[in-house]
């Protein structure tokens, strides 16, 4: 945007001086369509800067729950207040936190099969950070999958030792974060503050 404002100053300048200095006349022939151009560049540079698309935003901190682990911390009973208090923990660091349970979630929880859908709607999360599994598989490839696609940590008791050959990246520190509560208090272990 600088060069079509300099080039215009410098136009405009020619035809003042054509316009104002005896004997300088012909110089209009080549700053006035100088001062044209200018004008163009400028009006272009205008409506791009006006119609570009806005900045993207930074990338949020990801983190994966595995909410079947998740969801039995407390008391060793399932429960979705327990999930809730685990995404608000997390929020509160920083994180974006998603969710990824196995089919029978639903039914530990409330007695009948839910979707994706109806479990964000329990944890206040958008549907696209919720994920139930298809009815006859298990979570974990999906997690672990999923994982590994967006590069984040997992929320999890599970030290996936089944899944390690096909998914190294479990061994490596900060990517499975333990949890849980002691003495009432919910509790992270590993668990560093985003970046």
């Amino acid at each position: 945007m600088v060069v079509p404002v300099l080039i215009l100053t410098l136009s405009l300048i020619g035809v003042a001086v054509a316009l104002m200095l005896p004997g300088y006349g012909d110089l209009i022939l080549l700053a006035g369509p100088c001062t044209v151009a200018a004008l163009i560049l400028l009006l272009r540079a205008l409506v791009a800067r006006i119609t570009a698309p806005p900045e993207p935003e930074a990338e949020p901190n990801r983190i994966l729950i595995d909410g079947s682990n998740v969801m039995h911390w407390r008391d060793n009973t399932p429960q979705i207040a327990t999930l809730r208090e685990v995404i608000a923990h997390l929020r509160q660091l920083g994180y974006a936190p998603g969710v990824i349970f196995d089919a029978n979630a639903g039914y530990l929880l409330t007695g009948k099969y839910k979707h994706d859908d109806a479990m964000a709607g329990y944890l206040g999360l958008a549907e696209d950070w919720v994920m139930v599994v298809p009815k006859g598989t298990i979570a974990d490839s999906y997690l672990l999958t999923v994982a590994r696609d967006v590069g984040a940590p997992i929320v999890t008791n599970d030290r996936y030792r089944d899944w390690a050959d096909a998914f190294p990246e479990v061994t490596e520190p900060g990517r499975l974060i333990r949890g849980g509560y002691r003495d009432g208090a919910l509790w992270f272990e590993g668990l560093g503050l985003p970046t």
